[in-house]
């Protein structure tokens, strides 16, 4: 950072130890106003305005506070947490001389913290006051609810920071009775003439007691932390390039108060096309304003999709390979990606049997390719389901989001809910030859994101 600082915001969350920072920051002329975008008060609690706005001015134009904040010589900011007014974010974020400070705290000591005070509704402890004691019961529940908004908001911080090239000086709660980094804090902010920077001194810790004895139901605590997951072993790794939501594929019929198919690619679309055609004429090559107008127009409409199980998918995408024109992708899965493909010459003479080593080898290398370890592009037709279904929820998800096997039933209800007496269309039969253990297995390493996203067993 070359340029100096005009602001700073301390993105924290309750009971970090952000009025101790806040009233370390303050003590050495860096005026930090509370938690000046808080949803229910301006600043402070019981503060009736700041910079002459009130809560409604602020709420009526954040930006107009900030801008106040800015303004003046000394560098200023205020604090700012996950639930505060998200119209700020983006334009702090996009500030590169807003300095961005990121206080976290051990998160159970947050949360027990945080429960604390409000059983005794005592929020700071000065050397001259007594701390009020109290145990809280430890709700498992709401404390996995805590822990997964603090995680989300400091994930968006740093792709917020990465994707600007930005940088924050980041800080736990144990940091901020340290001199030497508030000292450097200072610094970074621009008060380099300080040569040593003291903690503020008019808070003292509150519950400086063992976690055993500030909860009621210990051991239900310990038994939730062992069973919790930390360090996300049991994330399955997506390595999938984003989707976008593929718009021009969608298909509109106006039959009722509308249907709208949104068609995942290898799935059976044949068919519900076939259906929907039945039902009364169908529009495609939608854009987006196109689509938005559609809907506008026709109060209860709805949307769905239909999801086909991964193995009977992958089957027809490798079929497709097999009689595309694509002679150069072919070639490709011969010589690099370890798919003894015959020639092309030869390819029309196979029998499913013939094709079950080959296509063994192409769920292979399918899941290589889902991973990121191959350098072909992920095509549409192999893409993992639950991929393409977030690229539709960028535009707008599905009412309903059925299965091949049970399209008759769900999509008869769904149509019925549109105003319209008809059942769904049939599925396809799955192919004989995919009656095999090993293939099973091998679609399932391809695609386990699907398998666990969707509940899809082990045979289609």
């Amino acid at each position: 950072m070359t340029a100096p600082f005009r602001s700073f915001v301390v993105f924290a969350g309750m009971r970090t130890g952000s009025n101790l920072l806040e009233a370390t920051l303050n003590a050495h002329d860096l005026a930090c106003f509370g938690e000046a975008y808080n949803p229910y008060f301006i600043g402070w609690p019981d503060q009736k305005d700041l910079y002459g706005m009130t809560l409604a001015d602020r709420d009526a134009g954040p930006l107009q506070l900030w801008q106040h904040m800015v303004a003046a010589r000394k560098v200023k900011g205020f604090r700012y947490f996950h639930d505060h007014d998200p119209r700020m974010f983006d334009p702090l974020m996009n500030d590169p001389t807003c300095a961005k400070i990121v206080l976290t705290r051990n998160p159970v000591d947050s949360w027990v913290s945080t429960r604390l005070a409000y059983a005794t509704n005592q929020w700071k402890l000065n050397q001259t006051e007594t701390a009020i004691p109290a145990q809280v019961d430890f709700d498992a529940a709401d404390f996995r609810e805590s822990l997964a908004a603090t995680q989300g908001f400091l994930d968006r911080i740093q792709h917020a920071l990465q994707v600007r090239g930005q940088t924050a000086f980041w800080l736990n709660y144990d940091d901020l009775r340290d001199a030497d980094v508030m000292r450097g804090l200072l610094h970074w902010l621009g008060r380099t003439d300080l040569d040593r920077v003291e903690p503020a001194r008019d808070q003292v810790p509150q519950n400086p007691r063992e976690m055993a004895e500030k909860v009621s139901n210990f051991a239900d605590m310990q038994a939730e932390l062992v069973a919790a997951d930390p360090f996300q072993m049991h994330r399955i790794p997506n390595f999938e390039p984003r989707r976008g939501p593929a718009v021009p594929s969608f298909l509109t019929v106006d039959a009722g108060s509308g249907l709208l198919f949104m068609p995942v690619r290898g799935g059976p679309s044949d068919g519900v096309e076939g259906w929907l055609r039945a039902l009364g004429p169908v529009a495609g090559d939608l854009t987006q304003n196109s689509l938005r107008q559609w809907k506008r127009a026709r109060p209860g409409h709805r949307g769905f999709t239909v999801l086909r199980h991964p193995l009977p998918r992958a089957w027809g995408a490798f079929r497709v390979v097999l009689a595309a024109r694509n002679a150069d992708l072919r070639a490709a899965l011969r010589a690099v990606h370890r798919v003894p493909l015959p020639s092309d010459d030869e390819l029309g003479r196979l029998s499913d049997s013939d094709m079950t080593p080959l296509f063994a080898a192409f769920l292979d290398f399918l899941r290589r390719n889902l991973n990121g370890q191959t350098s072909l592009a992920t095509h549409p037709g192999w893409a993992s389901q639950s991929e393409v279904l977030a690229g539709f929820a960028r535009f707008g998800a599905p009412d309903l989001v059925a299965r091949e096997d049970r399209m008759a039933d769900d999509l008869g209800f769904l149509a019925r809910a549109a105003g319209i007496k008809a059942d769904g269309p049939q599925p396809d039969p799955v192919p004989a030859v995919l009656d095999d253990p090993a293939l099973r297995r091998a679609a399932k390493a391809a695609y386990l994101r699907d398998y666990v996203a969707f509940g899809f067993g082990d045979r289609p």
